[in-house]
């Protein structure tokens, strides 16, 4: 049985429409009208074979802010769902990912309680039209709305661009073992019995 889930959400900021299923193969279909934001979920999609599909509509004559960070709520909480009851799930997961120059670690574990360390430092202020600070932004968001507790972490790095991708990558990949199905695993990873 394919873990999927749609979620809407209009604001007077943002109308955003997403599906995500996590035992897709990597297709994507992604339109926030902020284009490296676009770049970077195609990619996080791909290396974590998900499904995702996304249409957001923001205020972005005013700046890309709204736009992302509620792209990120919408994500976590259609991660939530998606997951459901997380029977049998891997709960953790972790990967490194070089991108040229630059070195990102992505650490995560699905335990209900949302938390984000980010340490990295982006030189660029923007790339596109999207503020570079927006990243941290958005994986707060993410965290916080899927019950995740999410570590970020750039070893080394030139090139903004390729720092932020190595990280989106590594989210992905990191993900895709976190959501892991494991069938020794009964009930689920806890010795609490929840998570």
């Amino acid at each position: 049985m394919e873990r999927r889930s749609q979620i809407s959400r209009k604001t007077g900021e943002t109308d955003i429409k997403l599906s995500l299923n996590l035992d897709g193969s990597g297709k994507s279909n992604i339109a926030t009208g902020v284009g490296f934001l676009d770049h970077m979920l195609d990619l996080f999609t791909r290396h974590g074979l998900f499904d995702l599909e996304v249409n957001a509509k923001g205020d972005i004559h005013v700046d890309a802010h709204h736009t992302v960070e509620d792209v990120g709520i919408v994500l976590g909480q259609a991660l939530k769902e998606a997951l459901g009851d997380k029977k049998s799930i891997k709960r953790y997961g972790s990967c490194f990912v070089p991108m040229d120059e630059s070195l990102a670690l992505v650490a995560m574990d699905l335990s209900g309680r949302p938390f984000l360390v980010f340490d990295a430092n982006l030189p660029a202020q923007k790339l596109g039209t999207m503020e570079t600070e927006l990243v941290e932004e958005f994986f707060r968001a993410v965290a916080f709305n899927a019950g995740m507790n999410l570590h970020i972490k750039l070893f080394y790095g030139n090139n903004t661009h390729h720092i932020i991708e190595a990280i989106f990558k590594a989210f992905g990949r990191a993900l895709d073992q976190a959501v892991l199905i494991d069938d020794r695993i009964e009930g689920v990873m806890s010795t609490k019995g929840s998570l």
